[in-house]
């Protein structure tokens, strides 16, 4: 399986289309909620994947080993949020909401819950950081490589966040 990854990054590097989306495709949803969780806002999250897809392309060269593409891909999801989120200069404007058409109980339950109000409270790396560990269920050295840390600096973060969840909801003992 690794030589046909690394058949397939080269074919993918080479300008193979099929090839990219075998590579990154699978990463484009996974990225998205990544998005969402940063930024809070559907479209926004949408379109930051889509200009993360296109930096991936343009800089596909620079992955030199398809084993790390997922890290590297949220890597670039990741960094393209942050930016979006320093873009945002209107945001600093409170107007009204628009009426949002009503969601089933059970989405409004869902969207309710101490868990997601106590992540909004968390500063957004925070948030990030208990979300590619928790949610997304990356590997220590994976959470590190997006957060562009050590591996020692992202099992702070993540616990600190955690920590910072406890005052508003009971985090099992062991998440810590």
């Amino acid at each position: 399986m690794p030589g046909e990854q690394s058949a397939v990054l080269r074919a993918a590097v080479a300008g193979d289309e099929r090839a990219f989306d075998e590579l990154i495709g699978p990463l484009v949803d996974p990225g998205f909620r990544l998005a969402i969780s940063m930024l809070g806002d559907r479209e926004e999250a949408e379109d930051a994947v889509q200009e993360a897809t296109i930096k991936a392309w343009r800089n596909l060269h620079q992955l030199k080993d398809a084993g790390v593409a997922r890290s590297w891909f949220f890597t670039i999801v990741a960094n393209q949020c942050r930016s979006v989120r320093r873009g945002r200069w209107w945001s600093v404007v409170k107007l009204a909401a628009p009426e949002q058409a009503k969601s089933g109980p059970e989405d409004e339950a869902v969207q309710r819950t101490d868990l997601q109000r106590a992540m909004r409270t968390l500063a957004p790396d925070a948030r990030l950081a208990l979300y590619l560990r928790y949610y997304m269920d990356l590997p220590l050295n994976e959470v590190a490589t997006v957060l562009g840390v050590s591996e020692t600096a992202a099992k702070s973060r993540i616990h600190r966040a955690a920590q910072g969840l406890k005052p508003v909801v009971d985090v099992p003992e062991g998440v810590t």
